[in-house]
């Protein structure tokens, strides 16, 4: 066989094990506890209004964090990643929205 028949058939073969290498990492369904989707986002949004309307609605970043964290309702299989700074970008949100 030539020489560059022998390298085409290796450039196919490794560009096959590339492919498939690349694919094998890339993320195929979604987490049971991805917190980014817009379904959690709204959960978390939800969850967000009911304590503020439960303590009123001048209650301090951190307590709201800390009361949020204690409902019932939150669910700390799926949220573990919630934190201080979600709940600010929550709040900004929330308040970008209901200013229109």
């Amino acid at each position: 066989m030539q020489t560059s028949i022998v390298m085409v058939i290796f450039f196919i073969l490794l560009l096959i094990v590339s492919i498939w290498k690349i694919y094998a990492f890339l993320p195929n369904r979604q987490l049971e506890d991805d917190d980014t989707t817009k379904e959690s986002q709204e959960t978390l949004r939800a969850l967000m209004i009911k304590v503020m309307k439960e303590n009123g609605n001048h209650v301090e970043n951190r307590e709201l964090f800390e009361l949020m964290i204690n409902d019932a309702e939150f669910n700390k299989e799926r949220f573990w990643r919630f934190n201080q700074n979600k709940l600010n970008h929550l709040l900004s949100n929330y308040r970008q929205e209901t200013q229109r």
